[in-house]
């Protein structure tokens, strides 16, 4: 039986198309009810806590918000570290600071389980149509293992190396699209100074070379509409990923400021109250229809 822990904007979808296309049971945990009790899927089974899942599952997959909840999950009370058998294989599918997963890798070796780093890429609907890229830190015989239950839920499954290096390339991946979302939200602005329609200039910026799948998602599907749901990649789940990619630019003596500019405008916006909104609401701070205003006195 496969398990399945973290049930949110992402790891719905993910245990979803994992219980369909795997043929397997799927034991499902999720700490909030409402998320739980809204997954209905065929070969679904609730869970009541961590422990429930170990004691079924011997794979079992984490979608959680970050490093604290991944560390509770896997070290703390009831946590799968403690309760997991032998030969079982954990796989985080979260985005957590590369150190994290070098010391959860040691301390489940030491126990016979394996752990391996997965965290995913794209979109949620990328999430539900099942077409997400996952960047894997593992030896290649775990690999091959995992890899036929990865492409439940990924159209593109690369191994990057070895433990850690899953996540130290899935925070390069999202330190370049922060960058690309501001340099987008720029162009937005700009354009509309110069008087030049949106739509127009976002369409025309895709015929040449400034194309990208920010522009063409974060930019003509988000920033366009004025569409920054609370439900999706949040400013500050933006904010923690440039955090964890600068951290590790510090670890190896490097200043990186593009990243830093991207954390600032990030924290720009969360300080002019979007921080539950997806994160292309930074758009409005450089825009300046965001920009909190002074207090008086």
């Amino acid at each position: 039986m496969l398990g399945f822990i973290g049930l949110g904007t992402m790891g719905g979808p993910m245990c979803r198309n994992l219980a369909a296309k795997s043929g397997q049971e799927v034991r499902a945990y999720d700490s909030d009810l409402e998320a739980l009790s809204q997954l209905d899927a065929a070969r679904v089974s609730p869970a009541e806590s961590v422990r429930d899942v170990a004691e079924h599952a011997d794979v079992i997959f984490l979608s959680l918000p970050g490093a604290p909840q991944v560390n509770a999950v896997c070290l703390g009370a009831g946590s799968l570290l403690t309760h997991l058998k032998p030969g079982g294989l954990v796989v985080d599918l979260s985005t957590t600071p590369v150190s994290l997963a070098h010391d959860l890798n040691a301390r489940f070796s030491a126990r016979g389980i394996q752990f391996v780093d997965a965290p995913v890429a794209r979109t949620r609907q990328a999430a539900v149509e099942g077409t997400l890229s996952v960047m894997v830190g593992a030896s290649e015989k775990v690999f091959a293992r995992l890899k036929p239950l990865l492409e439940c839920i990924a159209t593109d499954v690369t191994l990057c190396g070895g433990p850690g290096a899953g996540q130290a390339m899935k925070i390069i991946n999202n330190m370049v699209l922060f960058q690309n979302v501001v340099a987008i939200a720029e162009a937005l602005a700009l354009a509309g100074h110069a008087g030049i329609d949106p739509e127009l200039a976002f369409a025309t910026l895709a015929k040449g070379s400034a194309d990208s799948f920010a522009l063409r998602n974060h930019g003509m599907k988000a920033m366009l509409k004025g569409d920054y749901p609370e439900r999706a990649f949040s400013s500050e789940y933006a904010l923690k990923d440039v955090r964890y990619a600068l951290r590790l630019a510090e670890e190896g003596g490097l200043f990186l400021p593009g990243a830093d500019n991207a954390k600032e405008t990030i924290k720009k916006a969360i300080r002019a109250g979007y921080g539950k909104q997806y994160f292309p609401a930074l758009a409005k701070v450089i825009a300046g229809t965001g920009t909190p205003k002074k207090k008086s006195g």
